[in-house]
């Protein structure tokens, strides 16, 4: 808790900073023109069946995610969680980020499983949620734990579900627009290293997990985009898309290890 003095002035500079970031990024992205789903996106580079599976290797590559979420939630919940957490309230973010997780292996491979515009819908909404979630976690850890795990977590996972909601709506109308679910994804790869720069203190959340987790997302996103030469140059065994699915478990699985690790510190005699 900050109280009067230098130290609360100091805290509400940090916070007017990242309220900077965010009235600029929001600048921006209301300058640029609305951003439609390229069609081309559907048409990945592996298609092949297997066992009755269509696109088979997309499809099931997204059991990492479900692995990951399963073991998330079940090492929140379990009975021993006290050595996880200062406080019962801490653990909520994590558990919606694993249950997001999870969710995302249910979506993305019904998606995977006949590529659409409709379908990417719900490859996307659970990954918004786990994106809101964790960013909830790292507010609470670093910022204002009440506010992280109470008020700021329904508000920035309702942003989410609502930014692919408005670009589900126009497609509709004919003219979709990606813009606020791009900010959505892309915009906590800056404004969380800029939390954890200007809170250096925390109590699950290190850096260098941080780094990690944007490490392996950022790796992701290079194979997504380079699909098809990944394929190509790995002799058409496995795609850029199916390993994206394997990166971005692993950036899941971060998480995961990181709760693990203060367990085990926490246990420790």
């Amino acid at each position: 808790m900050h109280v009067l003095g230098t130290v609360d002035q100091s805290f509400w500079r940090r916070v007017a900073i990242l309220i900077g970031l965010l009235a600029v990024g929001l600048s921006v992205l209301l300058t640029l023109d609305p951003v439609a789903q390229d069609l081309h996106y559907h048409g990945f580079a592996d298609t092949r069946p297997l066992w009755g599976i269509p696109n088979f290797n997309d499809v099931v590559s997204n059991a990492g995610f479900a692995v990951v979420g399963v073991l998330g939630i079940l090492t929140v919940v379990r009975r021993r969680r006290r050595h996880l957490f200062a406080h019962s309230s801490d653990a909520w973010p994590y558990l919606v980020f694993f249950v997001g997780v999870a969710l995302v292996s249910l979506g993305s491979a019904y998606y995977h499983w006949a590529p659409s515009n409709h379908r990417l819908l719900w490859d996307r909404l659970p990954i918004a949620i786990a994106f809101m979630a964790f960013c909830s976690a790292v507010v609470a850890d670093r910022i204002d734990a009440k506010a992280g795990n109470t008020w700021l977590m329904p508000v920035l996972i309702g942003c989410g579900i609502l930014s692919l909601l408005y670009w589900h709506w126009t497609e509709a109308q004919g003219h979709g627009d990606l813009r606020f679910y791009g900010f959505v994804q892309f915009f906590p790869l800056i404004v969380v290293p800029a939390v954890c720069g200007l809170y250096p203190e925390y109590r699950y959340i290190a850096s260098r997990y941080i780094v990690w987790m944007i490490g392996w997302y950022g790796l992701s996103k290079l194979l997504e985009h380079f699909d098809g030469e990944v394929f190509d140059l790995l002799g058409h065994t496995v795609s850029g898309h199916t390993l994206k699915h394997l990166a971005a478990a692993m950036a899941t699985l971060v998480v995961l290890q990181m709760l693990l690790t203060r367990r085990r510190r926490a246990e420790a005699p």
